[in-house]
């Protein structure tokens, strides 16, 4: 759904995708980038295969219970007759930055072992980056992978560590704002109605989406994730943020993945994250649904 926002947004040109594990095995998401791209209308875009697993663990997520085996809601959507492009997805991100410093931003919506591999790679691209954008964290609100750690960063934070360090220009999107963007049987109902691929894509995935949201969390409707870090790059002015210090808590501890930001500086650390903490919920499905669902309101 990420990847039909960008495709119905001129100011963002995608130069490239690159996959990760998460909600499911990369081979999955390397499937699923290409044919989603190629749904979209966006078949000239490349992907590149990363991780397969955290830099210092076993994966034990539960990606296939929220999403399904084939990560898209079991649709068996057909397959692209495109392969990835050769190259590992840290290497690339590397070559992309040092090749043209200061051109691109990095938008993360999955798991951070990509950038936290390419920042051990070269860790200059710190300095050449535009902006990093992820979806990520939860600092006010509680997880939605442990009690306080959110999926993404649950799913690899020795990685997530490594990207919160790093010294770039770094935006958090996380569940203090993704959770009040909401999508109910209604509203998707109103953007599917005009019937185009990328809306006939978004019918056929979200059910099981809604569903495992209404069997495992009681709710009527799903958080907007990682189409609302596109909305940042769109409309940063949507979001209320404050820039804060924030630590992710690492190792073996029952905490791990928690993202701990210094609201008090407590800890006297330099405050350099630019953390979104609200978010004008209503105009940024509008403009989802202006632009995907051809749907103006």
């Amino acid at each position: 759904m990420a990847i039909a926002l960008i495709a119905n947004s001129p100011e963002i040109e995608l130069h490239s995708v690159t996959t990760v594990f998460g909600n499911g095995p990369v081979s999955v998401s390397t499937a699923n980038a290409l044919r989603v791209l190629d749904i979209v209308g966006m078949e000239h875009v490349d992907v590149y295969e990363g991780a397969n697993k955290p830099l210092l663990r076993e994966y034990h997520g539960e990606g296939a219970k929220v999403h399904g085996s084939d990560g898209l809601g079991e649709t068996a959507l057909p397959a692209s007759p495109r392969s990835a492009a050769s190259g590992y997805a840290a290497n690339h991100i590397v070559n992309s930055i040092m090749d043209e410093p200061g051109r691109f931003t990095l938008v993360a919506i999955g798991p951070l072992t990509n950038l936290a591999t390419a920042l051990c790679i070269e860790p200059r691209i710190a300095d050449n980056v535009r902006e990093v954008v992820i979806m990520g964290g939860a600092v006010g609100v509680a997880g939605n992978a442990s009690p306080v750690a959110e999926a993404n960063i649950h799913n690899d934070p020795e990685a997530a560590g490594l990207v919160f360090g790093a010294n770039w220009n770094l935006t958090v999107v996380g569940l203090d704002v993704t959770q009040q963007v909401l999508m109910d049987p209604a509203y998707l109902d109103d953007l599917t109605e005009v019937k185009t691929p990328a809306t006939s894509m978004i019918a056929a995935i979200t059910p099981f989406y809604l569903d495992f949201h209404s069997t495992y969390r009681g709710e009527s409707a799903f958080p907007v994730h990682d189409s609302s870090a596109i909305a940042y790059l769109i409309e940063p002015s949507l979001f209320s943020t404050q820039t804060l210090y924030v630590h992710v808590v690492a190792g073996g501890h029952p905490c791990s993945g928690q993202t701990v930001a210094d609201r008090r500086n407590h800890w006297g650390k330099e405050a350099k994250t630019n953390v979104c903490l609200n978010v004008d919920a209503g105009r940024l499905l509008s403009i989802y649904r202006e632009r995907v669902g051809g749907r103006k309101t």
